[in-house]
C-alpha cells in the first residue's frame, strides 16, 4: 500500500474514494485534485487538527440538511489541516460547481464553525461578501433562522447573540455579517474569514481587494471563493479557473490555493444526463434537484435562445444558443495562445468602427497552414457617450498596449491610416477590407496612403453576403481551436458581447445563414471581433500572395 508521510484523513479519504471509484462520472479536473490531495499528503509534512475537525462537524445536528462528502472532505482540508508551522495549508478554498450545489448551505455550516466555541482563534469575523445584498445576506438570514426555528434554541442562544444583520459568537468573539459593494458596508473589517459569494458577477478586482484588505489582523486568515459559472467573460472567476488549471494540469505551486470545480469538459456532453454529475457534486443526493435539472433541460432544448443560461448555470460552461453569442467561451479561451514574431508575414487588415466619437478596431490577420494570426488594436474615445458603461477593466488593455484611448472629440480617420500605414513597414499587407457604408468617412486618409478601392484585391468593401460567406469558415476555426491571438483581453470581450443571428429570422423562413449583432448596444463593444471578421474576409489573398514575405508597400510617408 501506499505509505503516505501524512495520513489523509479519514473524511477526505472517504470522499477521494468516492471520486476514484467511478460509480458517477467526474469531470478531468475533479479527478486531478484526487490526484493532487494524495500528492500533497505523500509528500508533505502535514498537522491534521482530527479534533478540531470531529466537533466542527458534530454541528451538523444542529441544520436541517446533511453535510455531503465533498463538504466534510473540505471542512478538514480548509480548517483543520495546517503546515508544521502553524499557517493553514490551503487558506484560500475556490469551489466552482453548478447552481443548486449548496454553496449557500456551505457557507453558513461553515461560518457557524468559524465562530463557535471550537474555534480557537478569538475574534474570528467572517464576512460573508457578495455583489448584491441578497447574495450577502442570504447564508447569514438562513443561519438566524435557523437558530430561531430550533428546538435546540435554548442551548445555542447560550453560545451565539443571534440578530437579524449578524450572529456573534460569545465565547469566540467573532462576529458574522454580510457585507456588500456599499462602501459604508466595509469599514472596520477585521475578518478572520472572507468569503466571496458568487464571483461571477463580479467584473474586476476593485471591491474583492477592499474586502481583502481586512486579512492578517486575525490568526489564521482564510478567503473563500464560491460560484457558479456567469456571463462575465476576463473577469476574476476565469482568472480562479485558470489558476486551478495551472495547478492541476501544470504543476504550478498552489500557494494555499485549494481548487475545487465542477463542470462539463465539453458543451457536447450536455445530452448525456450522467454527465450531470460533473457539474454539480451534490446531485446524486438530491432527487428533487435531479428533476428539476432535466426540465430544464428539456426547455433549454427547446427554446435554447430564452433559456441561454442552463449550460451556464447549471453546467458550468459558457455556452449560449446562436442568438446568445459567437461560441462558447471556452473556445473563446482557447485563442489565449502565444503569438510568434510574424515581422515578415503576410496579413490581411479588418477595420471596423459604428461611429468614430465612440470605438474604432484594426485587426491583422495572418494565416499559416490552418492556423490563423491575429494582432488587434482598438481606440476608445475618452469623451465617449458610453464610456462609463465600459465594465472591464480597460485601463488594464491600455498598459497592455491593446487600447488606445483618444482625448479628443473623435478618433480622426488620420489617426487610423497613420497606423496601418506603420504596420505595412513591418508586414505584408496584402489587403484592406472595411464595411461598405463606413468607406466613405476614412477614405481620404486611406487613399493617401495607397489604399485605392479602385484595386478591389488592395481594398474590398464588406457587404453583408460578405459576412455570411465567411461565417461558417470563423464557427470551424472556433471549434477546432485554430485561432490563436495572444493574450487579448479586448479582443475576448468582444466576441463574446456579438451574437450571431439567422439571416432570415425576421421573415420566419431559415437560409441557414448568419450574420453578426451587438448583444447590448451601449456598453458591450463588438468593433475588435468585427475588425477580425472583416479581415478574415479576404484571407484568400493569404494563401495568393505567394513569394517571399517582404512589405509589399514599402516605406510610406504621411
Amino acid at each position: 500500500m501506499t505509505s503516505y508521510k501524512t495520513p489523509v484523513p479519514p473524511v477526505v479519504e472517504a470522499y477521494l474514494q468516492e471520486i476514484e471509484s467511478g460509480e458517477y462520472r467526474n469531470c478531468k479536473r475533479i479527478d486531478a485534485v484526487a490526484r493532487y490531495i494524495r500528492h500533497v499528503f505523500e509528500t508533505e509534512d502535514l498537522i491534521f487538527e482530527a479534533s478540531r475537525c470531529e466537533k466542527y462537524l458534530s454541528l451538523e445536528k444542529y441544520f436541517p440538511f446533511v453535510l455531503f462528502p465533498w463538504e466534510k472532505a473540505q471542512v478538514a482540508l480548509w480548517l483543520c489541516t495546517y503546515r508544521r508551522d502553524g499557517f493553514p495549508r490551503w487558506p484560500t478554498l475556490f469551489d466552482f460547481m453548478g447552481r443548486g450545489g449548496g454553496k449557500d448551505g456551505f457557507i453558513s455550516f461553515i461560518a457557524f464553525c468559524l465562530i463557535s466555541p471550537y474555534n480557537p482563534a478569538t475574534g474570528y469575523d467572517v464576512d460573508i461578501c457578495a455583489n448584491n445584498e441578497y447574495q450577502a445576506q442570504r447564508p447569514l438570514s438562513d443561519l438566524v433562522d435557523m437558530i430561531t426555528r430550533s428546538k435546540d434554541k435554548a442551548k445555542l442562544d447560550r453560545f451565539y447573540h443571534t440578530k437579524i444583520e449578524s450572529i456573534k459568537g460569545r465565547s469566540n468573539g467573532g462576529t458574522i455579517m454580510g457585507r456588500t459593494g456599499n462602501p459604508g458596508g466595509k469599514d472596520g473589517m477585521r475578518s478572520g474569514v472572507v468569503i466571496l459569494n458568487e464571483v461571477h458577477a463580479y467584473q474586476d478586482y476593485a471591491l474583492i481587494n477592499v474586502f481583502e484588505t481586512g486579512l492578517g489582523k486575525k490568526d489564521d486568515p482564510r478567503t473563500g471563493i464560491f460560484s457558479s459559472n456567469g456571463d462575465v467573460s476576463d473577469g476574476p472567476l476565469d482568472d480562479y479557473i485558470a489558476r486551478a488549471d495551472r495547478i492541476l494540469f501544470e504543476g504550478e505551486d498552489d500557494r494555499g490555493f485549494l481548487p475545487f470545480c465542477w463542470s462539463l469538459d465539453d458543451i457536447s456532453e450536455i445530452h448525456d444526463p450522467l454527465n450531470w454529475y460533473k457539474a454539480n457534486p451534490s446531485m446524486r443526493y438530491l432527487p428533487v434537484l435531479q428533476h428539476r435539472i432535466a426540465n430544464e433541460y428539456e426547455e433549454w432544448k427547446r427554446e435554447p435562445e430564452n433559456h441561454s443560461s442552463f449550460p451556464t448555470k447549471r453546467m458550468g460552461i459558457r455556452a449560449g444558443s446562436a442568438e446568445q453569442s459567437v461560441t462558447a467561451y471556452e473556445n473563446v479561451r482557447a485563442t489565449n495562445v502565444k503569438l510568434p514574431d510574424m515581422s515578415g508575414w503576410t496579413c490581411t487588415v479588418g477595420l471596423d468602427y459604428a461611429e468614430l466619437n465612440d470605438w474604432a478596431a484594426i485587426n491583422l490577420h495572418f494565416k499559416q497552414g490552418s492556423e490563423r494570426f491575429d494582432l488587434c488594436h482598438a481606440w476608445m474615445c475618452a469623451n465617449g457617450r458610453y464610456v462609463n458603461r465600459i465594465k472591464p477593466n480597460w485601463r488594464k488593455w491600455v498598459d497592455m498596449g491593446l487600447l488606445t484611448v483618444v482625448e479628443d472629440a473623435t478618433i480622426t480617420p488620420e489617426l487610423l491610416a497613420e497606423y496601418v500605414a506603420e504596420i505595412c513597414n513591418i508586414y505584408n499587407v496584402v489587403s484592406l477590407v472595411i464595411d461598405h457604408f463606413r468607406w466613405t468617412l476614412v477614405s481620404q486618409a486611406f487613399e493617401k496612403i495607397g489604399f485605392d478601392p479602385a484595386d478591389k484585391k488592395r481594398v474590398k468593401l464588406a457587404r453583408p453576403s460578405d459576412i455570411m460567406t465567411v461565417e461558417p469558415v470563423i464557427q470551424d476555426c472556433f471549434t477546432r481551436h485554430l485561432f490563436r491571438w495572444g493574450d487579448n483581453p479586448m479582443l475576448r470581450w468582444a466576441t463574446q458581447n456579438t451574437k450571431r443571428v439567422r439571416s432570415s429570422k425576421r421573415i420566419g423562413s431559415d437560409t441557414g445563414n448568419y450574420y453578426y449583432a451587438k448583444i447590448e448596444y451601449r456598453s458591450r463593444k463588438t468593433d475588435p471581433f468585427m475588425a477580425l471578421v472583416h479581415s478574415m474576409i479576404m484571407e484568400k489573398e493569404i494563401d495568393n500572395a505567394g513569394g517571399p514575405e517582404v512589405p509589399l508597400f514599402g516605406a510610406i510617408e504621411l
